[in-house]
């Protein structure tokens, strides 16, 4: 069987979607009040050198200090206290960020219980054992009302578990051996039946433990692009740290010398304090985001990356089709009539017991009105269950065999074949239905497409990902799917090698791939891809593989995570932009004050008419600290996004936080300066 690639033009939108935005938590000011104490903590230098440009300000604030002690004037005890609140403030950004993270962890801990697990013996015995006494490939016995006393994957039986304390789904799921739904997280409760459980992780190390630790913000490392933009904002700082040292021999030689304080409070002014202060919070608020949609990032750099995703990998079952196939039209052919295929095709679904032998009969109880429950008659007869190997179900009733399967298990008549061929042509699947070889009719089996997909995937477009669909269809069923769920190209017949291939084909091209998947057999992929979210109830190699895990094991979610990493990159690029530009302002309340004196024509510059050169640096200084508090809650919350090209998302920042961090400064600075002028020694 090859496996087929197929690039097709993007098919025409069904209708315009929706605006949509991601969402946040809500932020308080109580979040504020709790988080002052970790502030305070804050204020050591080896946590202050994390940071190189408010390292700068701490440095600063402590040279003020000193000089305030030496000589306490009016104006130097100001500058120091407000220096101080800059990087206190910094430090609160920070502080608050952790501390939603953190009281997440504390729900989770509570989560925690301590079992007690049947470990059983090579000879089949069992003996009671704490669960942290549990290893790596021990084998454990849970039954009904029972925890699972770590994390593994049932390798004998079938129960239904109650993940309600991971996931917030009060629903119970079913876990199985032998399947992609066979992982349970431990600390859940079994409610029915009796499974086998083979530990894959070691104690401490389960789960709820790791989710517990990442969710931590003070654990979270830096990602590359928050890397590069430390690195920025670091030369930023020895450039204006050099030209602010440059002043003084200027201002000796003008005739103008300038005191410390003076040039101090310029530098922490010039240099990018705002988006300095707010980076770390801004990057613990994304990964905040998204445990806050139950999906758990291993790192940063997986958050980061899904906002720069190129290529977009989707299972079409159960992501982007429901996954099990439904019947939807009962086909008569060589003149049968409708009443006696639908009669037929009900017998021979009675003991079809999979989801789509159901859908047969809730087809002809909807459709037809013929109960779906056997009669007491049709109890005598010999059922026949549907098996993978005959791919065949139905009842030996009054001397007639009654069967439905696969077209390829009986003789077709010309124009039954055609039948054949053209729900496969269309996507279907064809079940035949034939009482004692007399082929009666077919039925159609479609893979229903889940509502709202297109929508979803024209969404995907507008932001310029191409989405795949990776299916082991056939080409003509996955092209018939491709097209009525608006995907951009499909993967046929696909293995897994099939899947890494194509992954490591867009990364070679220089595109971000992501991809969600369950099965062992999507580990590779999910390892491979920039972006893989593991299901939870997949495979524990599925989850080691991915470097993100979706606790609703909803696959769509993806298309959520790629908006939040979209987000999160759009909220540093507009607070670095309004950091920036406010500088600008800054410029001009200070640079006029402390030379105008000496230059009178720096004087045109003083657009603000600010009262004194005094009251101009303290009202730039307190203006500095202030606006890092009002920006928290945009840190944490995020800007919001919406879908749209790369063009449209850079007017709106730089005609939002480019001109808005021009004239909020102007505007903040001359209304400080109204008061500041009104203490003594100062104005």
């Amino acid at each position: 069987m090859s496996t087929t690639t197929t690039t097709r033009p993007s098919p025409p939108r069904e209708r315009e979607p929706e605006p949509r935005q991601v969402r946040a938590g809500a932020f308080s000011a109580r979040q504020l009040v709790e988080s002052f104490p970790d502030a305070l903590r804050k204020f050591h230098p080896r946590h202050q050198v994390r940071n190189p440009v408010m390292f700068v300000v701490w440095v600063g604030s402590v040279l003020v200090t000193a000089f305030a002690v030496a000589d306490p004037g009016v104006f130097t005890v100001a500058v120091a206290l407000w220096l101080w609140f800059t990087v206190l403030f910094a430090n609160l950004a920070e502080a608050v960020a952790e501390g939603r993270g953190k009281a997440q962890a504390d729900s989770l801990r509570r989560t925690k219980q301590d079992a007690v697990a049947r470990r059983l013996l090579d000879d089949g015995s069992e003996e009671r054992v704490a669960g942290t006494d549990l290893r790596v490939g021990d084998r454990v016995v849970v039954a009904a009302g029972e925890l699972v006393p770590g994390d593994g994957d049932v390798v004998e039986g079938i129960a239904t578990v109650d993940e309600s304390a991971i996931t917030g789904e009060s629903a119970p799921v079913v876990r199985e051996a032998g399947g992609d739904r066979c992982a349970v997280t431990g600390g859940t409760t079994v409610l029915s039946d009796r499974v086998v459980v083979r530990i894959s992780t070691r104690p401490g190390e389960s789960f709820v433990d790791r989710m517990i630790a990442l969710v931590e913000g003070a654990q979270r490392q830096k990602t590359p692009n928050e890397v590069a933009l430390t690195i920025l904002l670091s030369t930023l700082t020895i450039i204006f740290l050099l030209a602010v040292v440059a002043l003084q021999p200027f201002a000796i030689f003008s005739g103008g010398e300038q005191s410390v304080v003076v040039l101090t409070a310029l530098l922490v002014c010039l240099i990018p304090t705002t988006i300095g202060a707010l980076l770390s919070a801004i990057g613990i608020a994304g990964m905040d985001r998204l445990v806050q949609r139950n999906v758990l990032a291993t790192s940063g750099k997986a958050v980061e990356a899904a906002g720069d995703i190129d290529t977009l990998l989707l299972d079409k079952t159960g992501t982007i089709t429901f996954g099990n196939r439904r019947a939807t039209e009962l086909i008569p052919v060589d003149g049968v009539a409708a009443a006696e295929l639908v009669a037929a095709a009900r017998l021979s679904s009675l003991a079809d017991g999979t989801p789509e032998g159901r859908s047969v009969l809730d087809l002809c109880a909807t459709e037809h009105g013929l109960p779906a429950e056997p009669s007491a008659h049709e109890k005598t007869g010999e059922f026949i269950p549907f098996t993978a190997q005959t791919r065949m179900s139905g009842i030996d009733l009054d001397g007639s065999r009654v069967r439905k399967g696969a077209a390829s298990g009986f003789v077709l008549s010309h124009q039954a074949q055609g039948v054949v061929d053209g729900i496969s042509a269309g996507g279907g699947t064809p079940l035949v239905v034939a009482v004692d070889d007399r082929v009666l009719g077919v039925i159609r089996m479609s893979d229903v497409v889940k509502p709202g997909m297109a929508a979803r995937f024209a969404e995907l477009r507008s932001m310029g990902i191409r989405t795949v669909m990776v299916t082991g269809d056939n080409p003509l069923t996955a092209r018939a799917i491709a097209d009525e769920a608006g995907v951009d190209d499909f993967l046929a017949e696909a293995k897994p090698e099939d899947k890494m291939a194509l992954i490591k084909r867009e990364q070679e091209g220089g595109r971000l791939v992501a991809m969600t998947g369950d099965g062992t057999n999507d580990a590779p992929a999910l390892a491979q891809a920039d972006v893989g979210v593991a299901m939870n109830t997949g495979t524990s190699a599925a989850k080691e593989a991915g470097n993100m895990v979706d606790l609703d094991s909803d696959p769509t979610k993806l298309i959520e995570v790629v908006e939040i990493g979209k987000q999160l990159l759009i909220t540093r690029g507009a607070l670095t932009t309004f950091s920036v530009a406010n500088d600008l302002a800054k410029y001009f309340a200070i640079l006029p004050a402390m030379f105008a004196a000496i230059y009178p024509q720096l004087g045109g510059l003083d657009i603000m008419h600010l009262a004194t050169p005094r009251s101009a640096i303290l009202s730039a200084v307190v203006f500095n600290a202030l606006i890092i508090v009002v920006l928290i809650p945009l840190a944490l919350r995020g800007v919001r996004y919406q879908p749209a090209s790369a063009s449209a998302l850079l007017r709106r920042n730089l005609l939002v936080y480019g001109v808005g961090g021009i004239i909020t400064p102007f505007a903040g600075i001359w209304l400080i300066d109204l008061l500041v002028r009104l203490i003594p020694g100062i104005g």
